[in-house]
């Protein structure tokens, strides 16, 4: 008996499970009408790295709404901000999004920095740039070798897992850590880099390139990753902007806005830093951007180990560090787009008021306008191309 048939035999009512119906309504040419189906997905999920809950319904396998639901993990930085000294919060700052930390120290050493009117040694600020490349590019390697296996390709995580031990590694090298470095301090930096460091970081670069490339053959050139990618999940530039999306995502889209170029902080007006765009803004547009940032990142990093001056590692500063009464806003480019630290000081030696701006919160933020009128298979290749850490958005 078809479902109609069964449908019509029941009054309309379909069995289901027990005690449980489905209404539908058996229409004149026998197609059934059915009720959108109301689903969660997360709160814990494959395509999110952290933990989120998207409401979707759905008419078939079609979404016709999403609604992301935040704060199931909330670091609660900004609050506690106000209750440790600008050294501690370097510590802190490291945690919101872990796949970025020695650019969310950056950006909080820079607005405190600024505050004192600071003269930071030129070693530091080139270590910094360097550093700030090497963190974007572990970053950018993570989300290539989870997006691929989020559409079921294993063999990009085994991949590159290899060059972010290395650079994990060199890292750790300098810094004593492998996950939150807390490398920075105001003024300067912790140590200086140790022996052997620079001539690491010209082996690695070459082969972080070639790797990059097998990374390009092995997914870029995949007809299965085409048809899974290519033309989802497509964002439109105008829209990218309405809602503040940054970083590979607006790339994607055309728009090459990139604060390390219209708004140069460290070294990066010394350097020539390449902002790889595409057209389509889909998700294949998205993984594409973010291998051209890896080259472009090691290009700065070739420019940095050629420009980098002796002389001491960090400014002299006071025992307790304070920062004068007022305020400051930094802007920084964080590896998955615009961060801003928006920083209020009455004078004493903790904030009295420290607000971010991630770029994972506003990546989140556009995920409804990307899947509503998209089919359901699809919503892993749009949401691991979205580009966002959780706790950098429940920060």
């Amino acid at each position: 008996m078809t479902q109609a048939a069964a449908a019509d035999a029941a009054g309309g009512v379909l069995p289901g499970a027990p005690g449980e119906s489905l209404q539908v309504e058996v229409r004149s040419d026998g197609d059934l009408q059915t009720q959108d189906m109301n689903l969660n997905i997360g709160p814990q999920h494959p395509a999110t790295h952290g933990v989120l809950r998207v409401v979707i319904d759905v008419d078939g396998e079609r979404i016709v709404r999403a609604q992301p639901v935040i704060g199931y993990m909330h670091r609660a930085f900004e609050k506690l901000a106000e209750h440790r000294d600008y050294r501690q919060i370097i510590a802190l700052v490291n945690r919101h999004d872990w796949l970025s930390a020695f650019c969310n120290e950056v950006g909080v050493a820079l607005a405190v920095e600024r505050m004192m009117e600071l003269e930071v040694p030129e070693r530091a600020q080139w270590i910094r740039t360097m550093m700030c490349e090497w963190n974007r590019i572990m970053n950018h390697l993570m989300f290539v070798s989870s997006f691929g296996l989020e559409l079921g390709a294993i063999t990009p995580m085994f991949y590159a897992f290899r060059e972010r031990e290395d650079i994990q590694n060199l890292m750790e090298s300098a810094t004593g850590g492998r996950l939150h470095f807390t490398y920075t301090r105001g003024g300067g930096l912790k140590d200086d880099l140790p022996l052997g460091f620079l001539k690491a970081s010209e082996e690695l670069v070459p082969l972080v390139r070639r790797r990059n490339q097998e990374y390009r053959d092995l997914l870029l050139g995949n007809e299965i990753f085409h048809a899974r990618t290519k033309g989802v999940g497509a964002l439109e530039p105008e829209v990218a902007l309405d809602y503040g999306v940054t970083g590979p995502a607006l790339h994607a889209t055309g728009v090459a806005e990139d604060s390390r170029v219209t708004e140069p902080y460290l070294k990066y007006d010394e350097v020539d830093v390449t902002v790889p765009v595409a057209e389509n803004g889909d998700s294949y547009d998205r993984f594409q951007v973010l291998l051209d940032r890896i080259d472009a990142s090691c290009d700065i990093i070739e420019q940095c180990l050629g420009n980098l001056p002796a002389g001491p590692f960090a400014a002299k500063t006071p025992k307790q560090v304070k920062a004068p009464e007022g305020a400051i806003y930094v802007r920084t480019e964080n590896p998955l787009g615009q961060g801003g630290y928006y920083l209020i000081s009455d004078g004493g030696k903790q904030p009295y008021r420290l607000r971010m701006r991630t770029p994972s919160f506003n990546n989140v933020q556009m995920i409804p306008h990307l899947l509503e009128g998209s089919m359901l298979p699809d919503m892993i290749a749009i949401m691991g191309s979205v580009y966002f850490v959780v706790g950098d958005v429940d920060r």
